[in-house]
């Protein structure tokens, strides 16, 4: 009996320093999410739920009022804190995601390791995964931690994944009890 879990990373929505849960999704964002609910209106969901952004919220919103469906939120789905309240230059933001897939206990100064992350999010997924064998659930997400939680299921799914994503992007994932079957993306 498998069980399928859509990872919906977020639409677009413009940085603000500071405003990390509460920013919201770009006029792109908000036309591209209308093309998740698209996607997904046709696939039988049973659960939804979200990281606490307002940005991932935003981008499944379209699918849950389609099917009639509370979104659960889950604060241990939020995206990674990779640094402290602190800017860095994009440059130095890609080395440390890189390094972060090579050593998972690696972390800038006030932020989150691979392994932190993991640490808090799998268990959500194991519990997603025993509670509700056999069904579908839609995760509102965000790169990061989207890829971070594909790669404890599997290896392949590092910093160059990450760095191809887009947003949004959709991925479905097939289970078999807690073991990874295929992925699938199905944002083109």
């Amino acid at each position: 009996m498998n069980t399928t879990i859509y990872m919906i990373r977020h639409a677009e929505s413009p940085f603000i320093f500071g405003q990390e849960r509460t920013r919201k999704l770009s006029l792109q964002g908000e036309t591209d999410s209308k093309r998740v609910t698209d996607l997904i209106r046709d696939e039988n969901v049973d659960l939804i739920v979200s990281s606490p952004y307002s940005r991932a919220i935003q981008t499944i919103e379209g699918v849950a009022n389609a099917k009639n469906i509370e979104i659960k939120v889950f604060e241990e789905l939020r995206e990674r804190q990779l640094k402290g309240a602190y800017t860095l230059p994009d440059e130095e933001i890609q080395r440390a995601i890189k390094k972060s897939f090579a050593d998972r206990d690696f972390k800038l100064p006030g932020g989150e390791s691979l392994r932190d992350v993991q640490n808090r999010a799998i268990p959500v997924i194991k519990g997603f995964l025993n509670n509700y064998k056999g069904k579908t659930i839609l995760i509102g997400t965000h790169g990061g931690v989207m890829t971070i939680m594909m790669n404890y299921f599997c290896d392949e799914y590092g910093y160059e994944f990450w760095k191809n994503t887009s947003k949004p992007d959709i991925y479905k994932l097939v289970f078999s009890g807690e073991g990874l079957q295929f992925v699938e993306r199905l944002w083109a």
